[in-house]
């Protein structure tokens, strides 16, 4: 039952973070004007479909992000040209669908031969009825039908690319700002939940114990308080504590905790650090320090410095990915995501709260990078445009960020297959 609920939050989570973000495109480009047609959560083939007003919101199988399309941002319409034979429907006067094939199956339509079409700007059309020449209006939302779908026209004044620099870069950027907007909330949430330390500590308690380690298996607890070490008092020093194992690898050393108000005393051998080649002690604890509950001040100044302290983290990870300090290892994907999630999902809320904060804030900043097929791109581009009066070519840009979404989902492919072999490996 616990592995159910925490796959349940991991999908929670994902669901979540990558909503808020395409709902900050979706808002803003609905109130520019943009038409939008889809709003997508996740890429491939569509799991669930649900078309409301003009727009069509999927659920796609692949969980790696998601994308709202905008009208204009890439060819979506059939072409209709001169001496082409099609099929209208009329209401109120107005062509409210136009049918491009199987024009002998329509009913109540009009039937005739293209003279002239504009469908972006003056919005007229022009047919040939049998020597006689009408001419039509066009809704700006008619409905354009062919191979048995429906596409919504979209007149010029509702094409992403008609809006001025300043409304297509607040559409672009408004996705990482909601992941910021996010990340700062939960960042807060968690600071409610779990406090703020009492400054200066007056102890240090147990807060996680990693199995098979020497905490472990000296019958250490979460909870415990630590007393002395060989005899020296830590209070509430934790870099004291830290200090006296680091510097005694394989030396066995006298520890008094409190336990439920009883001292008890342990004898625990510090094993050389597994994890790097300094040779320091480690015994596999993580502290605890006691809290008290954070006021209305102190909730969002301790949120910001999470931010901030967050922020910088990755940026570091960042400088390490570029400058090759990586290994593959040490990039997750959405496999290894799941799977932390997933863990800390069974540490309770209050965790779980702290660790979507930390994704939010990780998918804007990632989103404004400046490479291709990522929003940090796109506002490049538009920079570019703003600097130079004139867009840049559609299709060049297009083209750059198609190349740089297949080399994000290579990436993507590579490092869940190394993660479902680790998982495989054990």
């Amino acid at each position: 039952m616990e592995l159910v609920q925490n796959i349940l939050l991991t999908v929670l989570v994902f669901f979540v973070i990558v909503s808020i973000h395409e709902w900050g495109h979706f808002y803003f480009a609905k109130r520019a004007g943009i038409l939008v047609r889809e709003f997508a959560i996740g890429f491939g083939p569509k799991l669930f479909s649900l078309k409301k007003g003009e727009t069509r919101y999927t659920l796609r199988l692949i969980p790696a992000g998601g994308f709202v399309r905008m009208a204009g941002e890439d060819p979506e319409l059939v072409e209709v040209q001169p001496g082409q034979t099609i099929a209208v429907r009329l209401e109120g006067n107005q062509v409210t669908k136009i049918y491009l094939d199987r024009l002998d199956e329509r009913s109540n339509v009009i039937r005739g031969e293209v003279e002239a079409i504009d469908l972006e700007k003056t919005l007229k059309l022009s047919l040939n009825i049998e020597g006689d020449q009408d001419h039509y209006d066009v809704h700006p939302q008619a409905m354009m039908i062919t191979k048995g779908k429906e596409v919504q026209i979209a007149p010029l004044d509702r094409q992403f690319g008609s809006k001025t620099v300043g409304q297509r870069a607040l559409a672009i950027f408004a996705g990482p700002m909601m992941n910021f907007v996010l990340a700062f909330v939960l960042f807060a949430a968690y600071i409610q939940m779990a406090g703020v330390p009492i400054d200066p500590p007056q102890k240090v308690m147990v807060g996680e114990i990693i199995p098979d380690r020497p905490a472990s298996k000296a019958n250490l607890k979460v909870d415990d308080e630590i007393k002395t070490i060989n005899g020296v008092e830590i209070g509430g020093d934790y870099n004291k504590m830290i200090e006296l194992i680091s510097s005694s690898p394989n030396v066995l050393m006298k520890w008094t905790v409190v336990r439920e108000g009883q001292l008890i005393n342990l004898e625990i051998t510090p094993i050389p650090d597994p994890d790097s080649d300094s040779g320091d002690g480690k015994v596999g604890i993580a502290p605890k320090f006691p809290t008290r509950s954070a006021s209305f001040t102190e909730t969002f100044k301790f949120a910001g410095q999470a931010m901030k302290n967050m922020t910088i983290n990755i940026f570091e990870g960042f400088k390490m990915l570029i400058f090759g300090q990586f290994a593959l290892d040490d990039l997750g994907g959405p496999v290894r995501t799941a799977e932390m999630t997933s863990e800390i999902a069974s540490r309770g809320i209050a965790q779980l709260t702290s660790w979507t904060a930390i994704l939010s804030l990780y998918l804007g900043i990632f989103n404004l990078l400046p490479f291709p097929a990522l929003d940090g791109s796109r506002l490049i581009f538009l920079g570019v445009e703003a600097l130079r009066g004139r867009p840049v070519d559609p299709n060049r840009e297009s083209m750059v960020h198609f190349i740089g979404f297949a080399m994000l989902m290579l990436l993507m492919i590579a490092v869940t297959y190394n993660d479902i072999l680790r998982l495989v490996r054990g």
